[in-house]
C-alpha cells in the first residue's frame, strides 16, 4: 500500500513537472495543446492543472481564437505566484536584479567593481546589499522570493555548498555560498556565468529549439557553456567550458592564468585593449574602464588603421577560436554573447568568415554563428531562471 501511495506521488510530481515546464516555456497553452504536447492523457491534464490553479501557481489567460464551437481557455503561470532574483557577478560590477514569475523585470541594481579589489567578502556583500535594494525598490517581501541564482567568473565547484575557483579574480577555493548564505535565508544558486548566459538563451533567446548549441560569453575574460542533446555538458567537475583557456598561440602573449597563449589573452576585453595600447606605443587608451575604452577602440576604428587593425585581428582570432568549437562539438549553434561580445557586434561577419576558413568544411556548413539576443543581461536572467529550474523539476514544489 504504502509502495502504491508512494508511485502514484511521484508519477503525480512528473505529471506536475511535465506541465509546469511546457506552460513556463511555452505558454500561453491550452489544455489540448498541454495534451499534444505532453503526452498526458486529457484527464491527467486537467487533473493536474485543476491543482496548480487551486494552488495559484497557473491562471487562465482568455480564450484562445476559434474556428467556431466552444472556445478554449488558455493558461499560463502566475506572474505574482512567487519572484525571483538574478545576479551576475562580473570583473567589472556585481549586477543584481529582481524578476516576477513570468520573467518580467522588476528592479535592478548595480555596484562596480574595482579590478583591484575584488576581495570575496566585498563581492558577497555587494550581492546581499543588491536583494534588498531591489526587494525594497519592487516592494517584494522576501518570503514571496523563490531564490537567489548566482553566476560567477570561474569554475563553480558542486556540493554540500558551492565553492569558486576564479584565478582572474584571485579566488581559489571560495565558498562563496557560505559567505552569502552568512547574510540571508533565501536558497541560493550558484553557477559559472557562462552557463546561466547558456541557459537564458537556451530558454529565451538565440538557443530556443537547438538541441547541440555553444555559448560563448566575451567580457573582461572569456568562457563558454556547451549544450549537447538538450543538457548543459559540465566535465568531471563542472569546470567544462573554459574556453578562454584552450591555447590559440603556443607561448603567446601572458595569460591572467599563468598560462601563455590562451585564447582569452587575445579576444578578452583586456587583452583587446592592452593589444591596442601596444599598437598605439604605449599611449593610453580613452575612457575610465573596460567599456568606455572598448568604445573608445571601436569608434576610432572609423579613421584610424591602427584600430581598424586592431579589430580586424580581433575578428581573426575570435574566428579561429569559434572555428575550434565547431569542430569539437559539431554543434547547430554558436551563440556570442557578453558585454564585450556585444560591443563588437559589427565584426560577426568577419568573425564567420574567419571560422570558415579554419574549421572543417561540413560541420561548419551546418553551424550557424549569431549574437546572443538577450543583451547584457543575459547572465543575470539565466542566473534568476536556476532556481525556478529546481521548482520546475521538483513539480511546482518549495523545498
Amino acid at each position: 500500500m504504502e509502495l502504491a501511495r508512494a508511485t502514484n506521488r511521484s508519477v503525480r510530481l512528473r505529471n506536475r513537472s511535465a506541465l509546469l515546464t511546457k506552460l513556463f516555456l511555452d505558454g500561453p497553452l491550452t489544455r489540448q495543446d498541454l495534451v499534444r504536447s505532453t503526452g498526458l492523457s486529457q484527464p491527467a491534464v486537467s487533473n493536474v492543472v485543476a491543482d496548480l490553479i487551486d494552488e495559484g501557481l497557473v491562471a487562465e489567460a482568455g480564450a484562445a481564437e476559434s474556428d467556431g464551437g466552444r472556445p478554449s481557455m488558455l493558461l499560463r503561470i502566475a506572474p505574482r505566484f512567487a519572484f525571483v532574483a538574478g545576479v551576475d557577478v562580473g570583473e567589472t560590477r556585481v549586477r543584481v536584479e529582481l524578476f516576477d514569475f513570468a520573467m518580467t523585470l522588476l528592479a535592478s541594481v548595480e555596484y562596480p567593481l574595482d579590478p583591484a579589489r575584488t576581495e570575496p567578502d566585498l563581492v558577497a556583500g555587494h550581492v546581499l546589499a543588491g536583494i534588498d535594494a531591489v526587494t525594497t525598490s519592487a516592494r517584494v517581501a522576501t518570503a514571496d522570493v523563490l531564490g537567489v541564482g548566482i553566476g560567477v567568473s570561474g569554475v563553480v565547484e558542486q556540493g554540500t555548498e558551492a565553492v569558486v575557483h576564479a584565478q582572474a579574480l584571485g579566488w581559489d577555493r571560495v565558498p562563496l555560498e557560505r559567505l552569502i548564505g552568512a547574510g540571508t535565508d533565501l536558497p541560493l544558486h550558484i553557477d559559472n556565468g557562462a552557463k546561466t548566459l547558456g541557459q537564458a538563451e537556451m530558454w529565451f533567446g538565440a538557443g530556443r529549439g537547438a538541441r547541440h548549441a555553444v555559448f560563448a560569453l566575451v567580457g573582461s575574460g572569456v568562457g563558454a557553456s556547451v549544450v549537447t542533446n538538450g543538457a548543459t555538458y559540465r566535465g568531471a567537475s563542472s569546470s567544462a567550458g573554459e574556453w578562454g583557456h584552450t591555447t590559440l598561440v603556443y607561448g603567446g602573449r601572458a595569460c591572467r592564468c599563468g598560462a601563455r597563449g590562451c585564447l582569452e589573452a587575445y579576444v578578452g576585453a583586456e587583452a583587446i585593449i592592452d593589444r591596442y595600447r601596444e599598437a598605439r606605443r604605449g599611449r593610453p587608451v580613452p575612457g575610465d574602464d573596460e567599456e568606455s575604452q572598448l568604445a573608445a577602440l571601436v569608434a576610432a576604428a572609423e579613421t584610424s588603421a591602427t584600430a581598424r587593425r586592431v579589430l580586424d585581428d580581433t575578428a581573426g582570432y575570435l574566428g579561429a577560436g569559434v572555428a575550434n568549437l565547431i569542430n569539437l562539438f559539431n554543434p547547430e549553434r554558436v551563440v556570442l554573447g557578453g558585454w564585450a561580445a556585444m560591443a563588437l557586434g559589427d565584426l560577426l561577419p568577419a568573425v564567420r568568415d574567419a571560422a570558415g576558413r579554419q574549421a572543417l568544411r561540413q560541420p561548419y556548413d551546418q553551424a550557424s554563428i549569431e549574437l546572443c539576443r538577450l543583451g547584457v543581461d543575459a547572465v543575470a536572467l539565466g542566473a534568476a531562471t536556476l532556481p525556478i529550474a529546481r521548482f520546475l523539476t521538483d513539480g511546482g514544489v518549495r523545498r
